[in-house]
């Protein structure tokens, strides 16, 4: 006979926690789950020009959305000076280029893979 007092006394305890618990998170909007908050990209600012390498165009190859650049320190990326393939954001960015042209750039490592996100001219 001693299971029904604690029965009701652990009943007890939890109605009493409950509303503490619940008002704790009333602030977090009730469609917010697991699934969606992964889905969010986080906002990124705008790439500086202390965030840009210099870099010469080697290769433009606009059918598969690359080109290779020879460049210096990518310094966000902890990459030293050498020669290799980058993905383009922007396809329309290799209709300006050609091999040859000395470029500033800006770029990040996207879903796995090294992506141009900006260039421009050097002077």
């Amino acid at each position: 006979m001693n299971t029904i007092p604690s029965i009701l006394t652990i009943s007890a305890l939890l109605l009493a926690t409950t509303p503490a618990f619940a008002g704790s998170h009333a602030s977090v909007p009730m469609e917010k789950d697991a699934a969606k908050t992964e889905a969010v990209v986080p906002a990124r600012t705008p790439s500086t020009s202390a965030d840009m390498a210099d870099g010469e165009v080697r290769k433009v190859d606009k059918e598969n959305k690359k080109m290779t650049i020879k460049h210096g320190e990518i310094k966000n990326l902890d990459m030293p000076p050498m020669s290799m393939v980058f993905q383009v954001r922007d396809p329309a960015l290799l209709d300006k280029l050609k091999p040859g042209d000395k470029i500033r750039f800006s770029a990040e490592k996207l879903e796995g893979a090294f992506v141009v996100t900006g260039i421009e001219p050097k002077n």
